[in-house]
């Protein structure tokens, strides 16, 4: 090795071991702090009822957490409860509110515990709109639809009318 490369080698390593050593000039910095992060945990779930002229309104009802479909569609089955004065409900109260809930790539499917024949219209949109907000609230996709499956749904018109949420956002 000629002189003038073992020059080169040598200034190389020496500037290696220098940066190695001062840290390229960068200087740590401290811890940064700034607002907490959301917890994506809801302080209550998204209930439609109906306003004094008819239409779907959103009311959160205070659970302390988002809570499943099921336990959303649930809650809609016991009325407006107390304090949300004003809206009423196209659904009539049930002392069975289990719901059963399947979820497919572009539908939930709700198994409800009362026959089509005593719910509404507007009912049958509050309890879609209901179910699909719990859904897209959980993060699912907001590309699916409803299906409703009452008591007195025969079997092979189970894969009857699908719905859409008609509140506006």
């Amino acid at each position: 090795m000629s002189w003038m490369r073992r020059v080169a080698a040598a200034a190389a390593a020496g500037f290696l071991g220098l940066s190695v050593l001062t840290g390229c000039s960068l200087e740590p910095s401290g811890v940064e702090t700034g607002p907490r992060a959301p917890t994506g945990l809801a302080e209550g779930t998204v209930l439609y009822f109906l306003d004094s002229d008819g239409e779907l309104v959103a009311a959160e009802r205070d659970t302390g957490r988002l809570g499943t479909i099921a336990e959303a569609v649930s809650l809609l089955l016991t009325g407006p409860g107390p304090g949300s004065s004003g809206l009423t409900t196209g659904i009539p109260e049930t002392a069975q509110t289990r719901v059963q809930v399947t979820i497919s790539e572009d539908m939930v499917t709700l198994r409800l515990p009362l026959p089509s024949t005593r719910v509404s219209a507007r009912g049958i949109d509050q309890i879609a709109c209901t179910a699909l907000v719990a859904h897209a609230q959980a993060g699912a996709s907001t590309d699916v639809r409803a299906r409703l499956i009452f008591t007195d749904t025969e079997p092979e018109a189970e894969d009857g009318r699908l719905h859409d949420c008609p509140a506006s956002a």
